[in-house]
């Protein structure tokens, strides 16, 4: 097995085909497909499900993967330090569930360093992609929350993959409308007086969990829910169809605009969960780049400066 065999890997799981694949690599597809073959017979595992539609990872093949992202990214780093003029660019990716000051914070990094010698990645994705980008070594670090609901389980996930939580906040859960919504002047809101309107949520995948859920109370009967895959969307729904969604409260305006309001959510009697803890996942074992360093140190700076 050579590394050029796992980087042919690693992009063809990317791509989800050869063809885009080999458009990447500058590979021929014949060649491709023949050091994958080869690859394959040498593990004695099938990596790869090829169909008329591209290409999917067998559960072997997602296990591999795993493995060789890690393996891969070790040899990008020895590289980029060792290799010819050590000017391979340095790179740092972070993954996150969909927190608009997750970005601000990337985007004031990426600011600091500048991208004359750096490559940089910012996913906001399914909860269950944070988690495997992270174990995958495709991104540093991952976003994501916890509450008296998933922790258990997404705990129990994370040491499954070699990873460890670590907390950056606590907060109280909120709702999260356009300014122009019904319910805008309210001080408090309850999920009684939310009934008429529409839940909105985030899509997490075929194989989506109520522990996946990016909103609290995930496990509620809803009589009116919309998903949504990215946050512009789920803005413009809010506005457009007087949708909510339950959130952390900490938003930035300045990427979302000023055109919606975070307002407390008022529990009762059967909706008591409320609160989360927000924090980022990491690899167990493993000390932080400077580049997450600086990430971190700015989120933290701009989650003080919201609760000042």
């Amino acid at each position: 097995m050579t590394i050029q065999q796992m980087h042919y890997a690693i992009v063809i799981s990317e791509t989800g085909s050869l063809n885009k694949a080999s458009e990447v690599l500058y590979v021929a597809q014949p060649s491709l497909t023949g050091a994958i073959k080869e690859l394959e017979k040498e593990l004695g595992i099938k990596i790869f499900n090829r169909t008329g539609r591209g290409t999917t990872l067998t559960n072997d093949g997602e296990e591999f993967i795993r493995y060789a992202r890690q393996v891969y990214g070790q040899y990008e780093n020895m590289m980029a330090k060792y290799g010819f003029g050590g000017n391979i660019k340095k790179k740092f990716g972070v993954s996150a569930q969909h927190y608009s000051f997750a970005v601000k914070a990337f985007v004031e990094m990426v600011s600091h360093y500048g991208t004359d010698n750096y490559e940089f990645a910012i996913r906001e994705t399914e909860t269950r992609n944070v988690i495997s980008d992270v174990a995958g070594t495709r991104s540093e670090i991952g976003i994501l929350y916890l509450s008296d609901f998933n922790r258990k389980a997404i705990l129990k996930l994370l040491a499954g993959n070699n990873l460890e939580f670590r907390p950056l906040t606590n907060c109280s859960a909120f709702v999260y409308i356009s300014k122009t919504h019904p319910l805008a002047g309210n001080k408090s809101i309850t999920l009684k007086e939310l009934e008429p309107y529409p839940n909105l949520s985030f899509e997490q995948g075929d194989s989506s969990s109520f522990y996946y859920a990016e909103e609290i109370l995930s496990t509620n009967e809803y009589p009116r829910t919309i998903k949504a895959c990215d946050r512009a969307t789920m803005l413009n729904l809010m506005v457009g169809l007087n949708g909510y969604t339950l959130c952390s409260g900490i938003i930035c305006e300045e990427l979302n605009g000023d055109d919606y309001t975070a307002i407390p959510f008022e529990p009762d009697e059967e909706n008591k969960n409320s609160n989360m803890e927000i924090g980022y996942i990491m690899r167990k074992d493993t000390s932080l780049s400077d580049l997450a360093q600086t990430y971190l140190d700015e989120i933290s700076k701009y989650l003080n400066n919201v609760s000042n």
